[in-house]
């Protein structure tokens, strides 16, 4: 049985890592795997080459057209689509081609589809769709509030490679570091995090890293200026290897306005980075407040500033919470759970 996996792009981001995840570790004896995505700079993850079709970023009818060479010669039985817009692309390709093969959806995000066109949305999976995967409870249980037929909805919750994000236990710096790794989108609210670097611009020994590349770089920028905290917090760009980044911090705040399910948290947590994270989405099904991290339930500033300055002051604290935090990730969060219940889904499909 052949089994083709569809990305949009290969640009750093959650999504898109779990696509090179699953094109490096998928392997099964009753099953071929191949890849397309379009271009970006994790292209050098890919490890199968040879399996690998590149696809173009806005050439739809062409990415189209090539992959149907590609379901027909292959006798494509199962497609997995990584974003809604792959779904689509797999639903012509059934109608071109005539061939019933299988699709699999995984949602990673909230997709401008349902939120402009429920009704729509929800007919694309009930009638077209096989089995969706969800990255976390909260996602599957958003799904089935909107009309989506239950029984093809499993959550298989995202992976971390540990010989990647191996611990790191840091030592006492004079310097504590705070990052954020995120896409530069409005969602991701970074003005958030400007504005708790602000509140703590008293604070002596305190540096801010914001990590990512997207729309939003000039307004950020714009705003770093205006509050003339240029000394203070860095606008690192695109990170090529985002365990060096998250290993050399102190502290990871994730400010958003929404989340379904951050692979950066999950990855701060392996390598023994501190969570202080906006409770949306999934994420307090990872991150156990006072436990493993802390969450906090509103975009308020100074409880966000409140929270680091506990971690940098309390050591016994800050230590408790890393090793709870490594352990719910090696316990609950493996990358082999991921691929193993992925594989699953495949066979559950026929």
């Amino acid at each position: 049985m052949n089994v083709l996996l569809l990305t949009d792009k290969l640009i750093t981001g959650g999504a898109e890592n779990y696509f090179c995840k699953l094109e490096n570790e998928l392997q099964h004896p009753d099953l071929t795997f191949y890849t397309a995505a379009g271009p970006g700079e994790l292209f050098s993850k890919i490890k199968n080459e040879n399996k690998f079709i590149p696809m173009m970023r806005k050439n739809h009818l062409g990415n189209v057209l090539k992959i149907r060479k590609v379901v027909i010669a292959n006798k494509i039985s199962l497609i997995h689509a990584n974003s809604l817009r792959m779904v689509l692309y797999s639903v012509l390709l059934q109608k071109i081609t005539g061939m019933e093969f299988k699709i699999i959806y995984t949602k990673h995000n909230v997709t401008m589809l349902e939120e402009k066109y429920e009704s729509l949305f929800i007919k694309l999976l009930n009638n077209h769709v096989d089995r969706i995967i969800a990255v976390s409870n909260f996602g599957r249980e958003s799904l089935v509030s909107l009309g989506v037929n239950p029984a093809k909805i499993m959550t298989v919750y995202n992976g971390v490679d540990m010989q990647q994000f191996t611990f790191h236990n840091k030592e006492t710096a004079e310097i504590t570091k705070i990052g954020i790794l995120a896409r530069l989108s409005e969602e991701k609210n970074h003005e958030l995090f400007l504005d708790i670097a602000y509140e703590l611009r008293g604070v002596p020994d305190l540096s801010f890293y914001i990590a990512g590349e997207g729309p939003e770089r000039n307004n950020i920028q714009n705003k770093i200026d205006a509050l003339k905290m240029a000394g203070n917090v860095k606008l690192l760009g695109a990170v090529q290897n985002p365990e060096k980044f998250i290993k050399a911090m102190d502290i990871l705040l994730f400010t958003s306005h929404r989340e379904v399910f951050p692979m950066a948290i999950l990855e701060g947590m392996a390598v023994g980075t501190p969570i202080i994270s906006i409770d949306r989405g999934g994420i307090g099904e990872v991150v156990i407040d006072n436990k493993t991290g802390f969450l906090i339930s509103n975009h308020c500033v100074d409880a966000f500033c409140e929270k680091i300055l506990m971690i940098k002051s309390d050591e016994e604290k800050k230590r408790q919470m890393i090793e709870e935090a490594r352990q719910k990730v090696e316990r609950d969060f493996s990358l082999q759970e991921m691929v193993n219940k992925t594989l699953q889904e495949y066979v559950n499909c026929f």
